[in-house]
């Protein structure tokens, strides 16, 4: 079996590798290659933590596995460690042995950024010049610097609940050389695109805060209840999700669904539009949304990538079973 240590992982994926294993994994799982196993996702009644399983099996990238781990949200105060905690462990598909365990906090951190990249470069108009950041905290960076180098934005708005939290993304925007500007939620009437990246339970980003022709990633919610957009902005837009089962059960569209707003079948996977058999975006005027729900998928294509690199490199280690 093979080890690759969670501090190895900085120096081996960048985020070009993970951005082509998750478009491609995307695109596996809408031509049918791939499939994600259902998600386990839990309250243990124990330090308010949330824990659980992502998994699935790619047959086009022969990867079999599943992530463990949640959300601690006391590790940051209380033990100096970062609140987000996972381990992906991978199987070889033809014999059912553990092949490898690799470190999964910076892995997850650069998946999700990924994701949301692969629906700005299929959905968001050529012209796009302005981003918009809805979140500030420790995700958003990732999100920002990744989207940042997959398209030429010239400026980046954002916006926080707590907007000390703010210099986090100008930091970022200052770091490519883009100017960056504080706003109100109303202001966001000005961005092209737009990330969401927070942990709300509760919607933030209304209809009336989304222009024409913006595309919006909505990348926080992964859970039964959570919430960042308002159902008029989900029921206006052309809806695309990583995966349609648990966009409507676990992601952004399950409020909109439980209303009646829009049906199932509203709602196509982006690894449509990678592959070409849908249009995408189909004018200028139209919103398109990207409900990135995180699965079990994108932690095993960024994991199995992780383990040729550490290969290559000299950085895997090897023990017995």
């Amino acid at each position: 079996m093979i080890i690759v240590p969670e501090k190895e992982i900085g120096g081996l994926v960048t985020r070009e590798a993970a951005f082509d294993a998750v478009e491609s994994v995307f695109a596996a799982m809408a031509s049918g290659d791939a499939y994600n196993f259902p998600v386990i996702r839990e309250a243990i009644g124990h330090v308010d933590a949330l824990y659980g399983f992502k998994g699935g099996f790619d047959k086009a990238g022969m990867s079999l596995g599943l992530k463990a781990g949640g959300y601690w949200p006391n590790n940051l105060d209380t033990k100096g460690i970062i609140n987000h905690q996972s381990t992906v462990f991978l199987f070889d598909p033809d014999t059912g042995q553990v092949s490898a365990m690799v470190g999964g906090n910076l892995l997850t951190a650069l998946r999700t950024a990924a994701a949301s990249s692969v629906s700005i470069k299929h959905l968001a108009r050529k012209d796009a010049k302005v981003l918009g950041m809805i979140g500030a905290g420790h995700q958003a960076k990732f999100q920002l610097r990744t989207a940042l180098e997959h398209r030429d934005f010239e400026k980046v708005i954002g916006w926080n609940l707590h907007p000390e939290m703010l210099p986090n993304l100008e930091e970022v925007a200052a770091e490519a050389g883009l100017p960056f500007e504080a706003v109100e939620l109303s202001g966001m009437t000005e961005a092209d695109v737009i990330i969401t990246i927070t942990s709300s339970f509760d919607a933030t980003m209304m209809g009336d805060h989304v222009a024409p022709g913006t595309h919006v990633a909505c990348m926080g919610t992964d859970t039964k209840g959570k919430q960042e957009v308002g159902v008029d902005l989900i029921a206006k837009a052309t809806l695309f999700a990583d995966e349609i089962a648990q966009s409507i059960s676990i992601g952004e569209c399950q409020h909109a669904i439980a209303d009646g707003s829009i049906k199932e079948a509203d709602i196509t996977p982006i690894g449509a539009v990678i592959n070409g058999t849908h249009t995408g975006r189909m004018s200028d005027d139209e919103i398109t949304l990207f409900d990135g729900t995180g699965v079990g998928l994108q932690d095993l294509a960024v994991a199995s990538a992780a383990v040729v690199l550490a290969k290559a490199q000299g950085k895997a280690i090897e023990v017995e079973l």
